[in-house]
């Protein structure tokens, strides 16, 4: 049934809302005269900012009050920042696309007034390091162990806020946010791979919506990427293979290069004294399975006893 007004579900901080806006402008610059309005919803970790999301679950946090609004039909479509999106959906609800990713990377910001660091390496020992991530307070301090991790939540504004007031020496956020709320010349240093292992995702924005909703992932379908698609879709069989959440740092990032998809995965412990580090390559038609192959690997290589250890049972 084709609707004459289409409706964004979406938080509402200035990174999410920048996300929806070009979804929507891009929705709309190839449908001239759909009216696209945006729904504004408060999720539960946008509430919590005082306990680190490891305590409280992690999972499914910024998008479980977007996803009821879809089911009310309050709203037609989700737009996502895909590192949020959980593995599981509601039985009505899918993951119809997943747009082209920005820099997938981390971004190493020093504050400038306090150190001349232009790197995680070069900053002065003992330095107060800010992120929410168990992932890259666990690579990090595999490289520092030095290095104190102070608790970083909130917007960007309000994270670059605290380290401008001395809060922190240095903080880690992900690159493309702050790329694309315009701010990049803040970044010290990108942060590569091989040194900080991406989030399931990050980049990426993904747009969910009702399986049934015929007309709506039809207006949808041209914003997915295949390349991106198929890269976030096999980051994510790993994730959802090893039952993993917010309290265990994991990581994975796949590319398509020369025709081959190749993906790195990475379990550690939160202190950053274990990780298990694995790749994995193939077909990039089969994206799920390599991700699900690479999990196993990891799995073997002595990921299952972190998991575990956190669990307090066995991945099986």
């Amino acid at each position: 049934m084709k609707k004459s007004k289409v409706v964004i579900g979406t938080r509402g901080s200035k990174l999410a809302l920048w996300q929806a806006e070009w979804v929507k402008a891009e929705l709309q610059r190839m449908n001239p005269g759909l009216e696209i309005a945006l729904n504004k919803i408060k999720t539960t970790g946008d509430k919590i900012l005082d306990v680190p999301l490891a305590k409280v679950g992690g999972k499914g946090l910024f998008v479980k009050e977007i996803e009821e609004a879809l089911l009310r039909n309050e709203a037609d479509l989700a737009v996502h920042s895909m590192k949020d999106v959980p593995t599981e959906f509601p039985a009505e609800l899918h993951l119809a696309v997943i747009c082209e990713r920005e820099d997938p990377r981390d971004a190493f910001i020093a504050r400038s007034a306090a150190t001349a660091a232009k790197s995680i390496r070069e900053l002065p020992p003992g330095a107060t390091v800010g992120t929410s991530s168990l992932r890259r307070a666990c690579q990090l301090l595999s490289i520092r162990p030095d290095l104190k991790i102070k608790q970083l939540r909130g917007n960007l504004e309000t994270r670059f806020r605290k380290l401008d007031e001395g809060q922190f020496d240095a903080m880690i956020l992900a690159a493309a946010g702050v790329k694309r709320l315009g701010w990049e010349q803040r970044i010290t240093a990108v942060i590569g791979p091989e040194t900080s292992l991406p989030a399931i995702g990050q980049g990426a924005i993904g747009i969910e919506c009702r399986i049934k909703d015929t007309f709506i992932n039809d207006l949808i379908a041209p914003l997915n990427h295949a390349e991106t698609a198929r890269c976030v879709r096999a980051e994510r069989a790993l994730l959802k293979r090893l039952q993993g959440g917010c309290q265990v740092p994991i990581a994975a990032h796949a590319v398509i290069t020369g025709g081959r998809l190749i993906m790195d995965g990475l379990v550690g412990s939160v202190s950053g004294d274990r990780i298990v580090r694995e790749q994995d390559e193939g077909n990039p038609a089969d994206g799920e399975a390599i991700g699900k192959r690479l999990a196993e690997k990891l799995l073997s290589k002595g990921a299952d006893k972190i998991l575990s250890e956190v669990y307090g049972s066995k991945v099986e």
